[in-house]
């Protein structure tokens, strides 16, 4: 009677609540023009997961720093640019594991809002190697992670799907890797 109890519950539908912060290492991806240096920024917000018989949906909020530096290829001038943005993944994703300790992979869509981009040229290089981006963009998380009690450690890979430039630059993607740890609250 125990052990069908215990794979009942694998089943039964669990939601669970927590915060994460940590770190993430972007890189333009570009043609030909300009290449890019990766740059760590941070990001931190709030998860949730709701999920059953080892397969879950991980939506995700929170506030990312972005930044990069763009190098030109002709003359080897740097614009750092920095971007501020609340990012919205929607993961889908199994666990394995048991007794409080779990694998998860996952993987979905992220929706992007940029709130702030900033450039810095270190040179007075005029528009030609000045950025127009967009308010918005759209990549694919591909991701791993590691549960302890309420404890998680994350890492990622962020394909970036839509270009950030309107003008300026030749078509630019941003790329991420991200590691983070968080705590269930819930």
């Amino acid at each position: 009677m125990f052990v069908g109890f215990c794979a009942s519950a694998q089943i039964l539908p669990t939601f669970q609540l927590g915060v994460k912060a940590g770190a993430n290492f972007s890189k333009f991806d570009t043609e030909n023009t300009f290449s890019s240096d990766n740059r760590t920024g941070f990001y931190g917000g709030l998860w949730a997961r709701v999920g059953g018989a080892g397969v879950f949906f991980q939506p995700e909020l929170y506030v990312s720093g972005k930044k990069t530096n763009l190098i030109s290829d002709a003359n080897g001038q740097v614009n750092q640019v920095r971007f501020t943005s609340l990012d919205v993944p929607l993961l889908i994703g199994t666990k394995f594991g048991a007794a409080g300790v779990g694998l998860r992979i996952n993987t979905g869509p992220m929706f992007s809002l940029i709130l702030d981009d900033q450039q810095s040229l270190g040179q007075a290089t005029g528009n030609v190697f000045s950025g127009n981006f967009k308010d918005q963009a759209i990549s694919w998380q591909f991701g791993a992670g590691l549960d302890i009690k309420k404890l998680s450690i994350d890492a990622r890979y962020e394909l970036g799907l839509s270009k950030l430039n309107k003008d300026g630059y030749p078509p630019t993607k941003l790329n991420l890797f991200t590691i983070g740890i968080g705590y269930r609250i819930l």
